[in-house]
């Protein structure tokens, strides 16, 4: 019983980061029929749509949009590559940008709350290494457990974070990415632009599994 419930449990905070990559992967194979890359779909876009002031750039740290230096950013992959993840992903953050020049209050409150929530994770993060040390050098329990349960609280913030953000991701793609790619996606690849749109808002559900997950582990190691 218990060694099914491990299963269950891996399988609910593993699977959907497993799932968003193998859609990505299955879509990113290059494509003689497309006519552009994902940098040039996003720079198209951005100029058609008269959204000035933002640029397309190559990024080491993952496809993102990032308002404050209004860069749609790109992975080498995408940003170089000629296939439908290429430009569904391009067009994803595009959605981004389309939501930062229209107003679009949810974005802001997501981009404050993002950068809440790499800090509550580093501080989890913190507190959990320094509480046994804490607790050799005062021999109070209680004050571990204050430190533990403040722990819980910054990956547990950092998880909540991740989800709430979804409303946000889903816009971007269905709201914003979805319409623009039926002018330039041929209509047999529909399908799969929805899936990797899908992909694209998954893996925030992904990164709060695991923060959750890496709790979990923190957790194990203080029992020990």
């Amino acid at each position: 019983m218990i060694v099914v419930v491990i299963i269950l449990l891996l399988a609910i905070f593993i699977l959907p980061n497993l799932w968003a990559k193998w859609v990505l992967a299955r879509h990113s194979r290059g494509r003689d029929d497309y006519p552009g890359t994902g940098a040039e779909l996003a720079d198209h876009l951005l100029r058609r749509l008269g959204i000035e002031g933002v640029e397309v750039e190559v990024s080491e740290h993952g496809d993102h949009y990032d308002p404050q230096a209004r860069r749609v950013r790109l992975s080498r992959e995408n940003y170089a590559g000629r296939s439908l993840t290429a430009v569904t992903v391009a067009a994803h953050e595009v959605g981004h940008a389309i939501q930062h020049h229209e107003g679009y209050a949810p974005l802001a409150a997501r981009s404050r709350m993002v950068g809440v929530a790499m800090r509550a994770e580093k501080l989890g993060a913190l507190l959990m290494m320094a509480a046994p040390f804490l607790f050799i050098l005062t021999r109070l329990p209680g004050g571990m457990a204050i430190v533990v349960v403040a722990a819980v609280i910054s990956f547990g913030t950092a998880a909540v974070v991740h989800l709430v953000t979804l409303p946000v991701e889903f816009d971007a793609s269905f709201n914003r990415a979805l319409p623009l790619l039926k002018e330039y996606v041929p209509p047999y690849d529909m399908t799969g632009a929805r899936h990797v749109l899908t992909a694209c808002a998954f893996t925030y559900v992904a990164a709060s599994l695991a923060s959750i997950l890496n709790l979990g582990r923190w957790l194990v190691i203080l029992r020990r």
